[in-house]
């Protein structure tokens, strides 16, 4: 129910009812789609695009599609109209990016940083600042998805950085020139899983779970379209379950992570390379192009893996003939993350039963490069009532982008409501 009591009431209740439907959409469905799929009267719904036009919150083209007649017209975002600046801030760099309703997203920087809270907020306030300065009243808010843990509205918690309850906003030192009343901080792994639920593999399903690999990885379940976060907002830390069997230290301060045994720091691991404190992320790419050479050449796809020394996560094959040159060694630090990645989704599997399980990040590159180990692990660990009916195991849809989409779709939330919509016609 709206609760609407007047007809003023009623039309700003529709207004944001249209404007959601063209984001959520992507601004790719037609007038008439729009006003058949929000039951609306056709004349209402041309009131209603008129007056969101005259607002510069919609603008209207023609549709692609060739048709007789006047031409079918679409509407999208306004060339004058809101946008989000989102952030994607890693435990090696940062990206910024504009977005607009409908979801598209243009970069506007990417920079590395030292690792340090001051080395990578500082730099990163004073682009935003610029961008504010630069685009004005547009900005209706900015989104920033971490690699941490977040709480009591933009705490944070890196522990591969060492950072303990650091205060995002305050370093940013963004003041009042956000609306809404400053940036909106969300850990990395929930912001993706959100994007997958509106934008992703994940639309329109119940129960779905989705893990983001980087450095270490995080997971989260989705319900009904939203990331249980948990209480305080700290919930999607699924890497910081002992779900392998490994009883090593994990700089969060529990024993046996998951993280540890998969992502970025694990292949380095494994390679006897340096790992640790943000680095690396270049040496993990080699790793990984190394291995799908290796792959290509012959040396096998299936199968499982040598073992980690480190972790125990078990497994045993013959060796291959390259297994004392760099191909062979990337392989097997491949497969092992993948292994340890399948037993950890087996071991989520069995206790959340999602429909979908979907993977970005890393997550992507282990499925391409490792496919037949990464499920023969998981197939191992699943109970037996789950064999007939596993849950679809998918690359995520949106790639590396899923935490700077998240993180934008963080303000459209904020946004798109009654009052945010009426405080942009103030504003205009």
């Amino acid at each position: 129910m709206n609760g609407a009591t007047t007809s003023a009431g009623l039309r700003a209740y529709n207004r944001v009812r249209l404007l959601r439907a063209v984001h959520d959409c992507g601004a790719t469905r037609t007038r008439s789609r729009l006003t058949q799929d929000l039951a609306l009267a056709r004349g209402t719904a041309s009131v209603l695009v008129s007056g969101l036009a005259e607002d510069r919150l919609l603008h209207e083209e023609p549709s692609a599609e060739h048709v007789r007649g006047r031409p079918t017209q679409v509407p999208g975002p306004h060339p004058e109209g809101p946008l989000a600046l989102a952030v994607d801030l890693r435990e090696d760099s940062w990206e910024v990016a504009a977005c607009e309703l409908g979801g598209r997203v243009t970069v506007l920087d990417v920079r590395r940083h030292d690792g340090t809270p001051e080395g990578a907020l500082g730099p990163l306030g004073e682009v935003l600042r610029g961008q504010l300065g630069r685009l004005g009243s547009r900005v209706i808010g900015v989104g920033v998805a971490v690699a941490g843990p977040v709480r009591d509205g933009g705490l944070v918690d890196v522990a591969h950085l060492r950072w303990r309850s650091v205060d995002v906003p305050a370093l940013l030192g963004l003041g009042d020139a956000v609306p809404g009343g400053g940036p909106r901080v969300g850990n990395d792994t929930a912001f993706a899983a959100l994007a997958e639920a509106r934008r992703g593999r994940l639309r329109g399903i119940g129960v779905g779970l989705h893990i983001h690999v980087d450095f270490d990885l995080g997971g989260v379940l989705v319900v009904e379209g939203r990331p249980l976060e948990g209480a305080g907002g700290m919930g999607a830390e699924f890497g910081h379950m002992p779900l392998t069997g490994g009883d090593a230290l994990c700089m969060c301060g529990a024993r046996g992570c998951w993280g540890l045994e998969v992502g970025a720091n694990a292949l380095l691991r494994h390679m006897g390379l340096a790992y640790g404190g943000g680095q690396g992320r270049d040496d993990a790419r080699r790793i990984l192009a190394t291995a799908e050479a290796g792959t290509e050449a012959g040396s096998g796809t299936g199968g499982g893996t040598s073992g980690d020394t480190s972790g125990g996560t078990g497994g045993g094959q013959a060796p291959t003939r390259d297994d004392h040159t760099g191909g062979g060694a990337a392989l097997r630090a491949v497969r092992t993350n993948a292994q340890a990645l399948g037993r950890g989704l087996a071991a989520l599997v069995n206790a959340h039963d999602p429909a979908v399980v979907t993977l970005s990040g890393l997550g992507v590159d282990l499925y391409d490069r490792a496919l037949p180990t990464l499920m023969e692990s998981f197939g191992r660990g699943l109970m037996t009532i789950r064999h007939e009916r596993p849950p679809v195991i998918a690359p995520s849809a949106l790639g590396w982008q899923g935490p700077l989409v998240g993180a934008m779709e963080s303000v459209f939330d904020m946004f798109l409501t009654v009052s945010g919509v009426e405080s942009w016609r103030g504003s205009t």
